[in-house]
């Protein structure tokens, strides 16, 4: 599963899978295990705002968190994210 990034954010790795990649551009929120129990998953539009698809086992405040790391970096990780996916962006036809 390819991380956006090596770090954590909130205590969370930041990735997406190979068979996902179907779908608008969207971010899985994870422990250290990256399942999909429990993670996170937010599709992310054209301007860097996500709409929270299912929201795991993370607090509110990890949420908003993360909604805004993604905010911030969602242009660096559109280009990861274009090197494994046809799709674009959550709403774009």
């Amino acid at each position: 599963m390819p991380k956006y990034y090596e770090f954590k954010v909130c205590g969370y790795y930041l990735y997406y899978t190979a068979s996902c990649v179907i779908e608008a551009m969207h971010v899985h929120a994870s422990d250290k295990r990256m399942t999909e129990a429990g993670s996170a998953k937010f599709f992310v539009k054209n301007n860097g705002d996500t709409t929270v698809e299912k929201k795991g086992n993370l607090t509110d405040r990890e949420i908003r968190q993360i909604r805004t790391f993604i905010k911030d970096n969602y242009k660096e990780m559109y280009f990861k994210w274009q090197k494994i996916a046809d799709t674009g962006f959550y709403g774009e036809t």
